[in-house]
């Protein structure tokens, strides 16, 4: 992803960007260093979000933006049904549980960034979704998670964790090809967001 990242801004031309890998936990930063701290989809991925929303805020200026965004998977639904995705969704479920990650962080923002010490009267709680729907966007989406369900740490922490096997994880692979393929595909994306005043 920095990767990615770096050679877009140099396709753009935007020389004063700079792109690091840190832990959330540990920011490489001096305290009030930015102006705005912005995690999308991450705190999902956690074992103690609010210890890394504490240490967002230690890096961001007074009166700055710490600006979070993270999905919320039981509220993710879709069309045709499909026991396949269902399937998915739950064993997505199991997957984190068992890592100390939580897939339904999205609901969770608000109360993590209240636990965080921010001031209640500087929070802005919403949401948002995505929607995948046209043809372009259903191949997209359906091939990404077709690819998370054999080649991603989701995958190795599906069998490492003994909930899932190869063959299981192929079976849900192509689940999620054949929703993509339905002329009437619809799946949908809810999003926890928060706005907070450091």
């Amino acid at each position: 992803m920095l990767e990615s990242a770096r050679e877009l801004a140099g396709r753009r031309s935007t020389p004063n960007i700079t792109f690091q890998q840190a832990n959330a936990y540990e920011l490489p930063f001096a305290d009030g260093t930015f102006d705005v701290v912005y995690a999308h989809q991450l705190l999902q991925h956690l074992s103690d979000p609010v210890a890394a929303l504490q240490e967002m805020r230690r890096v961001t200026k007074p009166g700055g933006i710490v600006a979070v965004r993270d999905a919320d998977y039981a509220a993710m639904t879709w069309y045709p049904e499909s026991p396949g995705l269902t399937e998915w969704n739950t064993l997505y479920h199991e997957v984190t549980h068992a890592y100390g990650f939580e897939a339904d962080a999205g609901r969770r923002l608000f109360a993590w960034v209240q636990d965080a010490g921010f001031d209640p009267a500087g929070i802005e709680p919403s949401a948002s979704t995505w929607c995948y729907a046209t043809p372009e966007d259903r191949t997209w989406w359906g091939g990404l998670w077709a690819e998370r369900c054999v080649a991603s740490n989701f995958a190795v922490q599906a069998k490492d964790s003994a909930l899932a096997d190869d063959v299981a994880l192929e079976q849900l692979a192509q689940d999620w090809l054949r929703w993509a393929e339905e002329p009437a595909g619809w799946f949908a994306v809810l999003h926890g967001e928060v706005l907070a005043r450091a």
